[in-house]
């Protein structure tokens, strides 16, 4: 405990100089607004913005990617409840009871419930993050290649299992992006692969042209086919703050959403989105009256918003831990450290401690930041939210292709990014997930190494993959996971998991 507290006091120093301090206000606010704002989500913001970090302090960069993230899920919140139109994936759950609580005039409770609750869960979570990141880093040092290769394909498996859409389809992106991730000059016999002897390629496909192409471009293109209505509600919204009632109605659910979706945040392919809905359905099922859920009930808020800001910091433990992301933003995280030299794992608290537990201390402030920006801004907001798509979306492009120019200083880079962009909306119209490409890109490289450390360390034996504990099991889980696609019963609730979440 006092080696915990003397990290946190050492991660405060690092949160609060003037530069990460800035970082910190400026990721929430562009995550609230982006939140706020239907059609961004904070894969598009952070992979617009991860060449902006390259020009600063690894510190400043990755707190302010963070920012983004955890900033995108308290933003969200507003334009679900107010435009019954969810600014953000993991606020989908909350336009259920939040929008009929505007329409009830009760905007302002449930906005206030949704902002306190986020606050609540995000900090309990990174509470949570103090004390197990550093055990389960020191459990991850026992890990050797044979482990890390197992897990990933876990993780990639659980993926694809949990991602929207055909269960092959997502198998299929995943494998794309783990062969795109490939090219480039082999690390180990520096021998060109898949260069078609360009020389552009023999560094490899850049992580920002093809992130801002998937996300950046590809959203703006199917955004602008698609008829967004907006109906904000105009009544004022008057008081913020919840009643007594209010609270005595939400305490528990807010609990269990926190360590529901810290839990789900752990786990690969988990993230905020299962989350909402897990804990959604945990207090229909807990509820004395299930019939008020989707009526106004403000356990409807409150539960769905801890339960997506909780598995929000959750998801920070393997990658910081593990060096895995769990989710397709922790790829965009693990691709910023990997831009700026840094190799998140096991090693990372005792050689770049600073780094890590100022990343964790500036959630803290994140967290305070965010609820002063959430609950006195409504009005701002409210505004933000009748911008016409006709000058936002101009502005994206613009600043997509400026980004990717400026992160290499490169031509051919917004080539890549505009084949991407027109790949990720073909995607998006044949329904073809993008998220898992990205997932595959970032971890196919990763995966082909510990293969191949594995084979030299075992001279070629296949069998140490299956006698090593944590390996097999690993292996067997992910196995188990694709039999089990195959059952008609869970493929029945699969399909119907990954059709709430698209609607």
């Amino acid at each position: 405990m006092p080696e915990i507290l003397a990290s946190v006091g050492q991660g405060f120093g690092v949160a609060l100089q003037p530069l990460n301090l800035l970082a910190c206000f400026i990721g929430v606010f562009i995550g609230t607004l982006v939140g706020v704002l239907p059609g961004i989500g904070p894969i598009s913001a952070m992979s617009l913005l991860l060449p902006v970090t390259l020009s600063g302090t690894p510190e400043a960069g990755i707190i302010m990617m963070a920012g983004i993230y955890y900033g995108s899920m308290y933003g969200g919140s507003t334009t679900s409840i107010l435009v019954n139109i969810p600014g953000e994936a993991a606020s989908v759950v909350t336009c259920l009871d939040g929008h009929q609580m505007a329409r009830q005039g009760r905007a302002g409770p449930a906005l206030g419930m949704a902002a306190l609750s986020s606050f609540i869960a995000g900090t309990l979570a990174i509470i949570a993050l103090m004390f197990v990141a550093p055990a389960l880093s020191r459990v991850a040092i026992a890990f050797g290649p044979a482990e890390y290769f197992s897990l990933m394909v876990l993780g990639l498996t659980l993926l694809a299992f949990l991602t929207q859409g055909a269960i092959l389809k997502s198998l299929i992106m995943a494998t794309a992006g783990g062969v795109i991730g490939l090219i480039g000059l082999d690390s180990i016999t520096a021998q060109p692969r898949l260069t078609f002897d360009r020389l552009e390629l023999f560094d490899g496909i850049g992580l920002v042209p093809l992130v801002m192409g998937l996300f950046g471009v590809a959203e703006v293109l199917t955004n602008i086919e698609r008829r967004l209505s907006r109906d904000v509600i105009a009544a004022r919204i008057g008081s913020l703050l919840p009643t007594r009632d209010d609270w005595r109605a939400s305490a528990a659910p807010i609990g269990r959403g926190t360590v529901l979706g810290f839990l789900l945040g752990i786990l690969p392919g988990g993230g905020a989105v299962i989350a909402s809905f897990a804990a959604y359905a945990l207090e229909r099922r807990f509820s004395r009256d299930p019939g008020r859920f989707g009526r106004g009930a403000i356990e409807g808020v409150a539960a769905p918003e801890a339960a997506n800001n909780a598995a929000a910091g959750g998801a920070f433990i393997p990658l910081m831990t593990l060096g895995i992301p769990p989710n397709v933003v922790m790829a965009l995280l693990l691709g910023a450290f990997v831009v700026h030299g840094l190799q998140p794992g096991p090693l990372m608290m005792t050689q770049n401690a600073g780094l890590f537990w100022g990343i964790v201390a500036s959630m803290y402030v994140g967290n305070v930041m965010l609820l002063v920006l959430n609950l006195p801004l409504i009005g701002m907001w409210v505004q933000l939210l009748r911008l016409p798509y006709n000058l936002l979306f101009p502005l994206i492009l613009l600043f997509s292709i400026v980004g990717v120019y400026a992160s290499q200083n490169n031509v051919f880079d917004i080539y890549v990014m505009i084949g991407f962009g027109l790949f990720g909306y073909l995607c998006r119209k044949f329904g073809y997930e993008p998220a898992p490409m990205v997932l595959g890109f970032v971890l196919g490289p990763m995966l082909e190494n510990n293969l191949r450390k594995a084979l030299i360390l075992s001279q070629g034996e296949l069998s140490g993959f299956l006698t090593r504990p944590i390996s097999a099991a690993c292996l067997l889980l992910a196995a188990a996971l694709l039999v089990s696609a195959t059952l008609p019963t869970l493929r029945r609730k699969r399909d119907a998991i990954a059709l709430e979440e698209g609607g």
